[in-house]
């Protein structure tokens, strides 16, 4: 409603509208928010573990492999990916911190991300039965 003011043709309400809700909704898919910590009553059934040890074990060769990838990058990229992964920078943030424009800071992700693709596929390739 903050935004109502900037509303030109007000009978295109709903259609303006409709486009807020989906780039805020893109941004905030985009952004993934730090999870919150929850009790595990919270939660009731879903919090009992399911799993099994070799589901686990999976889980950490996966996490072992994507940091090996991440510390054969060179500097920039790896905390490019740091920032925005796993410390949840916004575009915005990292924009100001590097005083770089934002556009800048997404050719920077992307090229880190195919970089770090590059590093695990180059070190386990997939291979293909034929």
């Amino acid at each position: 409603m903050r935004k109502l003011p900037q509303l030109r043709e007000p009978d295109r309400f709903t259609g303006w509208l409709k486009q807020i809700a989906v780039r805020m909704s893109i941004n905030r898919a985009v952004r993934r928010p730090l999870e919150t910590v929850r009790s595990h009553d919270t939660f009731g059934v879903i919090a009992s573990n399911t799993e099994n040890p070799l589901d686990d074990i999976l889980r950490t060769e996966r996490a072992d492999q994507v940091r090996g990838g991440l510390d054969r990058l060179r500097d920039l990229d790896r905390q490019t990916l740091v920032a925005f992964y796993f410390e949840g920078r916004s575009l915005k943030e990292m924009s100001d911190e590097l005083e770089s424009p934002i556009g800048t800071i997404k050719r920077r992700l992307h090229v880190a991300r195919n970089r770090l693709r590059d590093e695990l596929t180059h070190k386990h390739p997939v291979s293909c039965a034929g």
